[in-house]
């Protein structure tokens, strides 16, 4: 598993009819997968997030719309950013990703996290419970998953699921690449560092050098090998020639590029590669009516010498 460049699609408002929506989000799929990004993630809710949009905006349910997007793309790896565990039984994910893996031919990712949008779990009836709460469903959820993930059976009488010889066929693969969105230091950093693949790091830049200190030293104390457990970052990045830190809001500063594709791609080698991150997912806004081609193009163009190495 390779996460140097994804793509986040993160908005479904494209200023056209319902009928157009699918088809947008096929083309930047295809878009991304020409200009040589290795992945392509939607979000994993319901409605749309706060400093995106009003909840009613249009949201597509993620593991239906991946395994549209597998049939339109060849190459890319797919997932979320991340799923919330908290909107699943942990045995029917494990059908939806390794059905997404069939269906892919080996390009799934799950991506997978406690779920925090509470609007959502209130809302569609969902529990929310604390955040210890959601941290320790999810632990549970992974004694159930990962091994149906491996074609094993696992019987769990837990405080949140039971499962009785739980299996998943077909599979396409052994083993489907596993990725943690957060920061934690004491719960979630040392979760990647025991069950995952990559971690994708949810912090401003400033908090990057940080973070990556605990992973390496979380990873040496279970002896892993620092350099198995991939990072990367969300990046928000506002591309358009002469665009300034003002269009950016105050909370969003730390974990937002903005200027030209050059401009763009600078910033993210100086505030994230530079910083000793592996690599980076974008999450492009390209015009405030919605999707236009080109500019996430261009931005992995000037990106990919910066990630060769």
């Amino acid at each position: 598993m390779t996460i140097r460049l994804g793509l986040q699609i993160p908005n479904f408002s494209y200023g056209t009819g319902v009928e157009a929506l699918f088809p947008t989000v096929i083309a930047q799929a295809k878009e991304a997968e020409a200009a040589g990004y290795d992945s392509v993630f939607v979000m994993d809710h319901f409605y749309q997030l706060p400093g995106l949009g009003t909840p009613d905006q249009p949201m597509l349910e993620a593991y239906t719309a991946l395994g549209a997007l597998a049939s339109a793309t060849e190459s890319v790896q797919l997932g979320t950013l991340v799923t919330g565990n908290t909107y699943r039984n942990p045995t029917l994910l494990a059908k939806a990703i390794t059905t997404l893996d069939v269906i892919s031919q080996g390009r799934a990712i799950l991506g997978i996290g406690t779920g925090w949008y509470e609007l959502e779990h209130d809302s569609l009836g969902y529990d929310f419970g604390t955040f210890t709460d959601r941290f320790n469903r999810l632990g549970e959820a992974l004694q159930i998953i990962l091994p149906m993930l491996e074609g094993e059976r696992p019987t769990v009488a837990g405080k949140y699921y039971r499962t009785q010889e739980a299996m998943a066929e077909p599979r396409f693969r052994d083993h489907i690449p596993l990725m943690i969105g957060g920061s934690g230091e004491k719960k979630t950093i040392p979760l990647a560092a025991k069950h995952f693949d990559h971690l994708n790091i949810i912090a401003g830049f400033d908090e990057l050098p940080r973070k990556l200190q605990v992973v390496k030293e979380n990873c040496e104390k279970i002896d892993r090998d620092p350099a198995t457990l991939e990072t990367s970052m969300l990046v928000v990045a506002i591309i358009g020639e002469g665009i300034t830190a003002d269009v950016i809001p105050e909370d969003f500063r730390q974990q937002a590029v903005f200027g030209s594709p050059e401009e763009v791609a600078d910033q993210i080698k100086t505030k994230v590669l530079d910083a000793g991150v592996d690599g980076v997912i974008l999450s492009p806004v390209t015009s405030l009516d919605g999707y236009h081609p080109g500019p996430a193009a261009e931005v992995a163009e000037k990106l990919k010498p910066m990630l060769a190495g």
